[in-house]
Parts: structure tokens; C-alpha cells; sequence
């Protein structure tokens, strides 16, 4: 049980810049049938080779995943919208068929091919690996510190991962599984589908890819739309201790629908939900339940599980079981596929762009911080990955975010995102001066457009994919009734962590 609550909680996370980009001559993609996990209607595959190292071009390559789904509109099609789900670490061969099934506008598919792709290290692309255990198959945001031992033992834990990674077979590919070298490689996608320039929709760290690729290539940018947007850093070391602001500005809208509904006997003002928070973490620190959830995990699980109102319901039943002493249902959806990869392929991405600080005491007094700056959940998410002690160096500087550029970018964005918090999505809008807009809808969770049910944020997105409008200024959507969303269907963005 402990180790599938883990598991659910992952699925629900320049200055000399290589430019890198020899171009492929157009139709050099065959397409075909895709991989028998990845069917789907009007959806077909392909493979792109590409540089494992973008500084020897004529080097050892690797290979990437790619699919289409055409537009069955040529009078309106406009060209090519490449996508990404997030992760790092998310495959995005499916996507396009997810999109469509999760209710993208007519509109939208008429005016692009979409196109998806398994980034470098993921999936169907040439994949990655630290020989994770099936123990060590856990999320890789780290546990909630309650002391400086906390932070010690967590540290040579990830130690031992960290040599795994560079063990492994793959452990070649550890500094060029970047998001540098993924926006480079989309690059290639572009010109061998022969496309003079490339839109783009990605959420959640799928929206830092996005500004990697469109600071790296400005003028073959088109139509970039990004959604839940992490800070302009990426996942650094400061990324992940924005997951303590994430979760305190997200927690209000559970404890609002916990105080609504009695029957969980949670508390009937979100202040006692908020209360009852503290109490079971306290408790379950001093005594885990029969299944071994002790107050860390429960900290983790409630994350996890503020990343979409579908889970709302399901959060509010676990902590009544919690409560009362009682066992805790399963977690809703269904299997992850490779999981080992997934958490592989995110370390790989995480710890290759920046350079993590390697002092414990630094993760020590990082925690003891946000442990008062943001009591529900910062002291794990300022807690030490295995970045700290990663067995190779990042091969350049992180790629800076700034305004050079066209005016291309729409930037999407809940006002309490857990995952990638408003915070970050205002310094990102700052560092891209003119070339953005930012969208605000007033409302929930991690993922916006479509993913939310607010439909002047929706309404706008869809309208500059299709005509390229953007508002003039930065909008501000209100908060709209609730209603259902194909969201609760089980058609989710892949999760930050």
C-alpha cells in the first residue's frame, strides 16, 4: 500500500549554447503504425535520429519518438503544433489522441498536424535508466523533514541512488538528457517534417521546455502556449521548494469542499479542515496506521492528490479513514506504465540542467526555513534529491530565459496550481518582458487550458492557437461556475513529480 500511494502521488512530477541544429531534409520521417501501447484512431509514428551530443553532430546518435495526428482540414491547416505532457519524465507519443479526446476545440485540430513525441530518455525513445528497485520506485519529491536527521538519512539515501544512475548501462547518456538538448532535438522534429517554423503546447514542466525551446530558437517559434508554468529556472534546487507555496495555495479550495461535506467529519470551517491536517500528520508521526502510512507519506499522498478536483473526493475519504483508524481505499486511476523510466528519465533531465548545491547543511537550513515559511509541505519540498550528489556535471550553463524574441507566447495558469505555483509563473512572465501574455483563471489544480473548466482562460488560448490573436494585455479571468470537465474522465496532464 505504501508503495502504491507513492506511486499514485508521482503519476497525478546560456553562455555558450550549442545552437545544434543540421537541418533534415523535408519527408526524411516515415510514418507508419504506432507502438501497440500508443493506438489510436488517425494516429501514426515515427522515429528521428538525432545527436546523443549536440557538440559532435556526426557522433553517437539516438532516437526519438515521434507521432501525427493530421488535420483532415487542408484549406485550414496552418502547420505543425508540437506538444509535451510534463514530467520530465512524461511520454508524449499518445498526447495528440489524448488532447483530442480530452475535448480540444475542432478549430484547433483543423489548423495544426499535432504532433507528439517521447522526449530523449523516455519511453519509446531511447530510454534511460538507474536501475531503480521496485522500493526505490517512489516519487522523487522528497519525504517531509521533521529534524536535521530527517535531511541526513534522506541524504544517503539518495547517495545510493545517485550511484545507480551512474552504474547503469545508460549511465553514458547522464549529461545529455537535458531540456537544452530536448528543445534541440525538437528542433530536428521541425525540420524533417520540413516546417519552417514549430508551435508549441506544453504543460507543466512541459511550459519551461517550451521557453528553453523558444529562447533557443525565437525566429522558427510560431505559436507558443504555455501551461502551469514552472519559474524561469526549471526544476532547480529553488523549483522544487516552490512545491511548499504550490501546496499551501491549493489547500484552501480542499478544505473549502472537506467543510462542505459532513459527512467526511473533517470539520465544518476549512479553518478545522486546516486543523485537522496539522492533527493527523502529528498523529500518524508518532504512530502509522495498519498500512504503514506514517505522517510523511500522508504529507506526500495529500499533495498528490490536490493536483485535480476529481481527487478531491478521494483525498476527503482517506483522511476520514485516517481519522477513525480505518484501512484507506485504493488510490483511484489506473497503472503507470514504467515507472522505473519515468523516475529514471526525470533525475537524468532534473539533475543535467542545473548544478544542485552539495552541502547537507544547505538542504538542512533550506528546510528549517520553509518548515516556518510553509508549514503544510515546505520541509520536504526543501528537502536534498539525488541531484546533490549526481555523478556528472551539467555540460552548460541552464539556458536564460529572456525577452529577445517575437511576441509569441501565451502563458496559461491557475491562480492555486500546487505543483507550479502562481509564483513561478510571474518571475517566468517577467523574464519574458514583451514576448508574453499571462492568462489567469481563477481556479484550482494543475493544468489549465481544457484541463479546468474556466472558459474565458480556454476561450483565449484557443483563439491564439487558431488565429494568433493574443489579449493585449495580461488577462485576469474570473471565477466561473463549477462544472464537470473531461478531466474527471481520467484524461490528466502527467504530473510535475
Amino acid at each position: 500500500m505504501r508503495r502504491t500511494l507513492l506511486v499514485a502521488a508521482v503519476a497525478v512530477a546560456v553562455a555558450s549554447v550549442v545552437p545544434g541544429v543540421a537541418q533534415a531534409a523535408p519527408g526524411a520521417l516515415v510514418w507508419g503504425a504506432c507502438p501497440a501501447d500508443v493506438t489510436a484512431p488517425g494516429l501514426e509514428c515515427s522515429t528521428l535520429d538525432v545527436p546523443l551530443d549536440y557538440r559532435k553532430p556526426d557522433g553517437t546518435r539516438i532516437q526519438v519518438a515521434i507521432s501525427r495526428l493530421k488535420s483532415t482540414n487542408p484549406g485550414l491547416r496552418r502547420g505543425v503544433l508540437l506538444t509535451n505532457p510534463g514530467g520530465p519524465g512524461g511520454p508524449g507519443l499518445d498526447l495528440p489522441a489524448q488532447l483530442k479526446l480530452l475535448g480540444w476545440p475542432q478549430s484547433v485540430l483543423d489548423t495544426y498536424d499535432v504532433i507528439g513525441f517521447d522526449p530523449r530518455g523516455i519511453g519509446h525513445s531511447t530510454p534511460v535508466t538507474c536501475d531503480l528497485t521496485p522500493a526505490q520506485q517512489q516519487s522523487n519529491v522528497p519525504p517531509y523533514a521533521l529534524n536535521p536527521a530527517d535531511v541526513t538519512a534522506r541524504a544517503e539515501y539518495v547517495k545510493g541512488i545517485a550511484h545507480q544512475c551512474g552504474a547503469s548501462r545508460t549511465a553514458s547518456m547522464l549529461p545529455y538528457v537535458t531540456t537544452a538538448n530536448t528543445a534541440r532535438d525538437m528542433d530536428r522534429i521541425r525540420a524533417a517534417l520540413g516546417e519552417p517554423k514549430l508551435s508549441y503546447y506544453g504543460v507543466s514542466y512541459g511550459s519551461y521546455l517550451g521557453a528553453v525551446y523558444t529562447t533557443l530558437f525565437p525566429q522558427r517559434s510560431d505559436r507558443i502556449v504555455l501551461d502551469s508554468n514552472t519559474g524561469p529556472g526549471g526544476l532547480d534546487v529553488e523549483g522544487s521548494r516552490l512545491l511548499g507555496r504550490g501546496f499551501e495555495d491549493r489547500f484552501p479550495d480542499f478544505a473549502a469542499f472537506a467543510a462542505a461535506h459532513p459527512e467526511y467529519g473533517l470539520g465544518t470551517t476549512p479553518a478545522a479542515v486546516k486543523a485537522k491536517y496539522f492533527d493527523l500528520a502529528a498523529r500518524l508521526d508518532a504512530q502509522p496506521n495498519s498500512q504503514g502510512i506514517d505522517g510523511k507519506l500522508f504529507r506526500q499522498v495529500t499533495f498528490g492528490m490536490l493536483y485535480y478536483d476529481a481527487t478531491l473526493p478521494y483525498l476527503a475519504t482517506a483522511w476520514h479513514a485516517l481519522d477513525i483508524g480505518q484501512p484507506i481505499p485504493p488510490v483511484p486511476g489506473g497503472s503507470i506504465p514504467d515507472v522505473e523510466n519515468l523516475l529514471s528519465s526525470q533525475l537524468y533531465v532534473v539533475c543535467g540542467d542545473s548544478d544542485w548545491p552539495e552541502s547537507l547543511w544547505t538542504y538542512q537550513r533550506n528546510v528549517a526555513i520553509d518548515r516556518v515559511r510553509h508549514p503544510m509541505f515546505g520541509a520536504a519540498a526543501a528537502n536534498v534529491w539525488a541531484c546533490a550528489y549526481w555523478p556528472s556535471e551539467p555540460l552548460e550553463p541552464p539556458v536564460r530565459i529572456g525577452g529577445r524574441g517575437p511576441s509569441d507566447v501565451l502563458m496559461v495558469q491557475n491562480l492555486r496550481d500546487p505543483a507550479t505555483p502562481l509564483t513561478g509563473a510571474l518571475r517566468l512572465r517577467q523574464a519574458f518582458g514583451s514576448r508574453a501574455r499571462l492568462v489567469t483563471a481563477d481556479q484550482g489544480g494543475h493544468g489549465t487550458y481544457l484541463f479546468g473548466a474556466n472558459s474565458c482562460a480556454n476561450n483565449a488560448t484557443t483563439a491564439f492557437l487558431v488565429t494568433g490573436v493574443r489579449p493585449a494585455r495580461d488577462l485576469a479571468c474570473a471565477a466561473e461556475p463549477a462544472r464537470q470537465t473531461a478531466a474527471v474522465a481520467g484524461v490528466l496532464p502527467v504530473r510535475l513529480f
